[in-house]
């Protein structure tokens, strides 16, 4: 089941988040993250299988540039593989397909996992080496919003 995001949540997405940790994230991000939660969360979304997160993304808007971003998507390491990134991110897509401010969608990921959002449909705008933390390359890709 996907929901909203609630204040209650926060320390189970931040233990998401170090689960995720080294492998798709730096340990530097973990203040980012926080931060985000607090200031800068404006859609968010957990992903619940048997009233347990297992997975979680959100978005932000950028609406003078008619542009929305896809942020901090997090999926249980045990839980990859079993389409629920897939499912939480066409969420999303649908989401903002309902939007007729936002002509385009944004995400900014790594080199580990660019190929995943490719299949959804994304295509590769720009590449930044070591930009969240070295070994973690920025890969910007972006998409047109069908609304």
């Amino acid at each position: 089941m996907i929901r909203e995001y609630s204040n209650k949540d926060k320390p189970k997405i931040i233990e998401l988040l170090r689960k995720n940790t080294p492998e798709y994230f730096d340990t530097s991000e973990e203040n980012d993250f926080e931060n985000y939660l607090e200031n800068e969360i404006e859609d968010y979304f957990v992903y619940e299988e048997n009233s347990e997160i297992i997975g979680a993304g959100g978005i932000n808007y950028f609406t003078e540039q008619k542009l929305a971003r896809i942020s901090w998507d997090m999926i249980d390491p045990k839980s990859q593989g079993n389409g629920i990134g897939k499912k939480l991110t066409q969420y999303r897509i649908n989401h903002l397909n309902r939007n007729p401010k936002i002509e385009f969608i944004i995400v900014r990921t790594t080199q580990l996992v660019f190929k995943f959002y490719e299949k959804m449909g994304f295509e590769l705008e720009k590449v930044e080496k070591d930009f969240w933390a070295k070994g973690f390359d920025l890969y910007q890709m972006k998409m047109k919003n069908k609304n």
